[in-house]
């Protein structure tokens, strides 16, 4: 059984019988794979083209352009529900205060100043590796307390970036 919510929109879905819930009412839902990360999505004979623009395992969110509108998706299965149910799943959360450097590269350029509040997905920097411009985001809402690096700056990998 997974809980996904869409614009404050609740399905559920029981992955055994293949049936779906909208907001506590059953609809016939039916997904076609067209492409990798391209998809076809009928429900209640509606036709919904869908594409995973992102995913992201640990916080079981992703980001996908719905008939050409991006929309965040968060899913939870039994197991987020029963953390929720015991109260545990606030402890569950990774709340990491340390932005590293997920891999070796050059610092173009540092998006945020400290003390600057910042939402989750909000740009802090761009990390240039391999060629490629690399924008890192906040995995969590915060404040900046601390930027460790300077623009131009060559870093490793797990080097301090930003605290948050």
């Amino acid at each position: 059984m997974l809980n996904i919510k869409v614009n404050n929109q609740d399905f559920v879905y029981n992955t055994i019988s293949g049936t779906a819930l909208l907001d506590g009412k059953p609809v016939e839902a039916d997904i076609v794979k067209l492409a990798p990360n391209k998809y076809h999505l009928l429900i209640s004979n509606q036709s919904y083209s869908l594409e995973l623009l992102e995913k992201t395992e640990n916080s079981k969110t992703m980001h996908l352009m719905v008939n050409g509108v991006k929309q965040e998706i968060n899913i939870k299965d039994k197991y987020d529900a029963l953390l929720a149910v015991l109260g545990m799943d606030k402890l569950m959360a990774n709340k990491n205060n340390n932005l590293k450097a997920p891999m070796p590269g050059l610092v173009l350029r540092i998006m945020v100043a400290e003390g600057d509040v910042v939402k989750k997905g909000d740009p802090l920097l761009v990390l240039e590796a391999m060629k490629m411009e690399n924008v890192i985001k906040a995995d969590g809402d915060g404040m900046v307390k601390r930027i460790a690096v300077a623009p131009k700056q060559v870093v490793e990998k797990n080097t301090l970036l930003i605290e948050l």
